[in-house]
């Protein structure tokens, strides 16, 4: 009797254990990261008796979590990635519905402010069409602002989420942490004592840990876990966390870098590119590869505005008759000083950044380092390596022709039209010969020093000999550097990023605008031929006065010499200008030195005839300069010559919008991958509600089916004990 009342309390007890652990299931099939469980049981030492072996009953071997370690690291590897895209969807979208909008954009701003250029141009002695200029000027400097300022309101938003998802991080490594120890402790009262909802509350918070960024484990042998981020990077160690912290970047103060807390109070920046997954793997690449652009991008479009519509205003007249001067206020390259790298305190560098090519403008920061030999310039992004050298960067001369050795200095000047280029010089025993590298295009010929475009061109050094050539490059990327160093000293140079915040306008006075030329084309009254000369242009302010209505000191004469088929020029730089009537009739285009103006002669001059070019005094109704202010609406100066100032804001726009597209399109399919995988692990660790009520009959029945036995061990026991009465 005994072993059957002992075989059938065995089976009761597994099958209580049974509808215990069932319950257990059903109570948490709601509950995420749960992962189902199962009694497993064995059957008891048989005993041997002479005819045989007799079991003796049922035992339970362990409660184990029906999981899968690969399907739970694909599931991992999903979310993460999802976690990402969304995040990065969730900001960019801001700033495509920012640019996009019709009322927030800036499309509108800048067709008004050209139309009100156009109508000064139409009527330049109008003050109401000025006013209207300038009303309109105000509202795209306001709308720039405003971009800017949303920009920076982004900007702040992410550095704060980067900050408390840091914060988030390094609670849940250390429950991670926590659990380990709580794990390591129970698992160590016996072999098969598996801590299940311990193991499930751990795998939970890794989960979650892995949606903030994405992390890799490995399991050790007392059973805890160690968690790595980035390339390897230990986040937990068993019972060990490693915290991460923020702090301002060494290459930017205004960004947020990430590194991890050493125990000695130092910290290691962990770099950027490694920090993958998760939201805050999103917010990482959306900073850097959207929201840095896109501000950068809007800056360089306030700048290149600025710099060309400067540089043509004060090639102008205003009512006054004086030179028309700056109309934005100039726009300065941000440049800030950095850790010196020997001493550890501030740099003391003092480095300025002009722009000498609008149209060679990007939209990348850059790092000036000074080892106390050579200069190096770095991008801020990739940390690509620009340019090294034992001078400042930003501009190069290289010998092309001849060994004479010759050295010549190309420097900014005040009045950078932001158009500079890569030029040819050539020197032919007497003059030198600059030409535009890329269209052959002669700009100047005479002897140094010259400015072309805003850039002096002198000679520094050596002799040259006739039939030297030289490449002349006065710019990097659109900059030139100047300024001095010290051993260790680092620069950060943002030519654009603040450029939409720092735009203002230079004049509020509508009789400053300069919509006329500064100078005009007169032809005697006793020329016999039919040549003509158009009104000149002014290419740039040298041999123009800047003070009052005298531009020019004397004026510039052209008589033609028909003997020689050529105008003898006075008061000018060069001298004389070849023209034969025969093939030249139809227009031939002439530029000065000095002054620095353009005009086309044609038809056929006779022997002595006359024209000069002198001030334009009272012309009032003159809008030459207010259309070529108005050209610039068209003009195709930024992305390198390729864009018009319209056109590089909706190239901005679009490059948002496909990010933005993209962005959606990832967070979708990273959604329904990590759905799938999703599924496949529930399939297998789920809790399924219909096989828990079937598993609940059959513990049920097999409880009762083991109570029943024991009743009958009870009542052959009685029936024993009744025989022996």
């Amino acid at each position: 009797m005994a072993g059957l009342l002992n075989i059938s309390l065995s089976g009761l007890n597994a099958a209580q254990a049974a509808l215990n652990t069932t319950s257990h299931n059903i109570a948490n099939a709601t509950v995420a990261g749960y992962n189902r469980q199962q009694v497993v049981q064995s059957a008891n030492t048989p005993m041997f008796s002479g005819v045989g072996f007799f079991g003796q009953g049922t035992q339970i071997d362990t409660v184990k979590r029906i999981y899968n370690q690969f399907l739970s690291a694909q599931v991992l590897a999903a979310d993460s990635a999802r976690a990402e895209y969304e995040t990065y969807y969730n900001q960019i979208k801001q700033i495509d519905n920012l640019l996009g909008n019709t009322t927030s954009g800036l499309n509108t701003s800048l067709d008004s402010f050209f139309e009100g250029v156009q109508q000064v141009a139409a009527d330049p002695s109008s003050i109401p069409s000025r006013q209207s200029m300038l009303s309109s000027s105000e509202a795209l400097v306001n709308r720039f602002r405003a971009l800017q300022t949303r920009f920076q309101e982004v900007r702040d938003g992410v550095e704060s989420q980067i900050s408390q998802t840091v914060d988030q991080v390094n609670s849940l490594a250390r429950k991670v942490a926590e659990l380990n120890q709580k794990i390591v402790i129970a698992q160590s009262s016996g072999t098969n004592v598996i801590p299940n909802d311990l193991l499930d509350a751990r795998d939970t918070a890794v989960a979650d840990l892995n949606k903030l960024i994405k992390v890799t484990t490995s399991t050790n042998g007392d059973g805890s876990f160690n968690v790595f981020i980035g390339s390897g990077q230990p986040l937990v160690m068993n019972s060990d966390v490693f915290t991460l912290s923020t702090k301002p970047s060494d290459s930017d103060p205004e960004r947020l870098a990430i590194g991890v807390q050493l125990p000695s109070g130092g910290n290691v920046a962990i770099p950027e590119s490694l920090l993958t997954g998760g939201s805050l793997g999103g917010l990482l690449r959306y900073r850097s590869e959207s929201l840095d652009p896109a501000q950068n991008a809007l800056g360089r479009l306030a700048l290149g505005l600025v710099t060309r519509f400067n540089a043509q205003h004060s090639l102008g007249q205003d009512l006054a008759g004086n030179m028309g001067g700056a109309y934005f206020n100039t726009i300065r390259p941000t440049t800030q000083n950095l850790q010196n790298l020997v001493t550890g305190a501030p740099s003391t560098a003092s480095v300025s950044a002009t722009v000498t090519s609008v149209g060679a403008l990007t939209t990348s920061d850059y790092l000036l380092s000074y080892d106390g030999t050579n200069y190096t310039l770095k991008r801020a992004g990739d940390g690509a390596t620009l340019y090294t050298g034992t001078s400042m960067p930003g501009h190069s001369v290289t010998q092309t022709s001849g060994t004479s050795g010759a050295t010549f200095s190309l420097t900014a000047t005040a009045g950078a039209t932001g158009m500079a280029e890569d030029y040819a010089l050539s020197y032919d025993g007497t003059n030198y010969t600059i030409k535009s590298a890329a269209s052959g295009k002669t700009l100047y010929t005479g002897g140094l020093p010259a400015t072309i475009e805003g850039i002096r061109i002198e000679l520094t050094g050596g002799t040259p000999a006739a039939g030297d050539s030289f490449s002349l490059k006065p710019g990097l990327e659109g900059l030139s550097f100047s300024g001095t160093m010290a051993a260790g000293d680092r620069v950060l140079i943002q030519p654009t990023r603040n450029a939409a915040r720092d735009i203002s306008l230079a004049i509020n006075d509508t009789s400053m605008i300069a919509a006329g030329s500064p100078v005009r084309s007169v032809a005697a009254t006793t020329n016999t031929g039919t040549g003509s000369l158009t009104q000149p242009t002014a290419l740039s302010l040298a041999g123009l006065q800047g003070a009052g209505g005298a531009h020019l000191a004397t004026p510039v004469t052209l008589r033609f010499d028909a003997a020689n088929n050529q105008f003898v020029i006075t008061g000018a730089t060069p001298g004389t200008i070849p023209y034969t009537p025969a093939s030249d009739s139809s227009g031939s285009t002439i530029t000065l030195s000095s002054p620095n103006i353009s005009f086309s002669i044609s038809g056929r001059p006779a022997n002595g005839d006359t024209f000069t070019i002198e001030n334009n005094v009272g012309g009032t109704k003159d809008g030459r300069n207010a259309n070529a202010l108005y050209a610039l609406s068209s003009a195709k100066d930024l992305l390198g010559g390729t864009a018009t100032l319209g056109y590089a804001y909706s190239q901005m726009v679009s490059s948002v919008g496909t990010q933005t597209a993209s962005a959606k399109l990832n967070q979708a399919s990273q959604q329904v991958l990590y759905e799938q995988a999703l599924a496949e692990q529930q399939n297998l660790s789920g809790v399924n509600l219909d096989e828990e009520a079937a598993n609940l009959l059959r513990f049920q029945q097999a409880y009762q089916a083991c109570a029943r036995a024991i009743g009958i061990a009870g009542t052959l026991f009685d029936d024993i004990l009744g025989i022996m009465r």
